[in-house]
């Protein structure tokens, strides 16, 4: 019980101060990667590109990042928002219009962080410039869905666990499999 007392007592303190942030240039561009992460189209795009770079290795790592991605979206959306209710932060603690633009549904885990993180997860071990390049937007995402008052901070760190539980079943899955087929 404490452990959760600590938890929304961080949760409160960080989401008050990460909404706060009024920067300009950084809110544009926090706002930007979401946008083009709404309905995956940043990952989209950016497995479209790696396909399009040519080679049975990027054209892998596409497709490990997809996969990773879709497993992300159904235990995270379809699984774990099903099970844990948890509204999002109070409007009051924002104190910008962001949030007036923020889903309905249940505030935990974040989607999108664990969208983000499965498919960078799943492309760097076969293609690591790729991964440490989707890395990047990936974090963005992670921080804006606390900047703008979506998630908790908590919400995205478990979105992110989601994620790098989906890119690692991704990557271990067939291994498995096989492995029973013999």
């Amino acid at each position: 019980m404490r452990l959760m007392t600590a938890v929304r007592r961080i949760d409160r303190r960080l989401t008050k101060r990460m909404a706060a942030r009024h920067e300009g240039s950084v809110r544009q561009t926090l706002s930007a990667v979401e946008e083009a992460a709404e309905g995956s189209k940043l990952w989209l795009g950016a497995a479209a590109v790696m396909m399009g770079a040519g080679g049975w290795q990027r054209r892998t790592s596409a497709a490990a990042g997809l996969t990773a991605l879709a497993l992300a979206q159904v235990i995270s959306n379809a699984v774990c928002k099903q099970m844990v209710d948890r509204l999002r932060p109070p409007k009051e603690w924002i104190p910008h219009d962001e949030v007036e633009d923020r889903p309905d549904s249940s505030s935990f885990p974040s989607g999108h962080t664990a969208a983000a993180v499965a498919f960078t997860a799943a492309v760097f071990p076969s293609w690591p410039s790729a991964g440490a390049a989707c890395a990047v937007p990936a974090a963005l995402v992670a921080v804006e869905r606390v900047q703008s008052g979506a998630h908790y901070p908590s919400d995205v760190a478990a979105g992110a666990a989601v994620g790098l539980v989906s890119a690692w079943l991704t990557r271990r899955l067939p291994r498995l499999a096989l492995r029973a087929w013999r």
